[in-house]
Formats: structure tokens, sequence, C-alpha cells
């Protein structure tokens, strides 16, 4: 029995977020920024932000960009937001401001969500535990 596609893709993702396999920086945020496969986001983002980096956040953050412009849609935004924060805590850096500031992205596509909710910081614990098991 072959696995669908985005259980395949999101285990890939995870597995090279935990070995921070940084050459599959550019190939997972063109995936993440293409959104074909469901649940599939979520193991990019994880590994984006375990490489942690500038180019990281700049995957994250046009993700953000587009998607969030988009109500309708109900994708991975929590997990990129989570990412993001995560990098930004780690570098020093305040790339999710902007969509985070009142009236910013977040706040616009959060609202009209069927059950809004605000952005967690659950990617660090998951880098926690990833760093503990290694």
């Amino acid at each position: 029995m072959a696995l669908p596609p985005h259980r395949s893709r999101l285990t890939a993702a995870w597995l090279i977020g935990v070995d921070r396999r940084q050459h599959f920086r550019d190939v997972l945020g063109d995936l993440l920024l293409a959104s074909q496969l469901c649940f599939s986001g979520q193991g990019y983002c994880f590994a984006l932000a375990r490489f942690c980096t500038e180019e990281d956040a700049l995957h994250l953050a046009a993700y953000l960009e587009r998607y969030l412009q988009q109500p309708d849609c109900q994708y991975d935004q929590h997990w990129a937001i989570s990412a993001l924060l995560h990098i930004d805590s780690r570098a020093g850096t305040e790339h999710a401001s902007r969509f985070l500031a009142p009236g910013g992205l977040w706040h616009q596509w959060n609202d009209v969500q069927f059950r809004p909710s605000p952005p967690s910081r659950f990617i660090d614990e998951l880098c926690a535990l990833t760093d503990s098991l290694s």
C-alpha cells in the first residue's frame, strides 16, 4: 500500500528538519508557497524553523504574505507564524511583527476564521523536544 503523497512529504519534511538538512531549504520554501497538499506545510514550517536563518524567515514571510490575504484559505498559517516567531526569538529579528501589528494581516485573516485563535509558539516546543532527543 502506497502512502498518500501528503504523508510522504510531511514525513520527509520532518526528517529534513530533525537532521537540519539545509540544502533542502529552497525546495521546502517553494513547496510551502505552492501549498499543493494538505498537512505537508506543517513539516515545511517545522524544517524552516529548525534551520533558523534569515533565508528561512523570508520563505515563511512570503507564505504569510500570500495566504493571510486569502481569508477563505485555512492552510498552514498557524504553523508559519509560529515558525517565524521561533526564528525571530532565536535570531533577534522581528519578521513576524509586521503581520502581528494591530490591524495587520494576521489579525485580518484570523478575525474571519471559524475559530479565531492567537498566534502560538508551539514550534518552540517542537524544536526543543527535537533538540533534547539528539
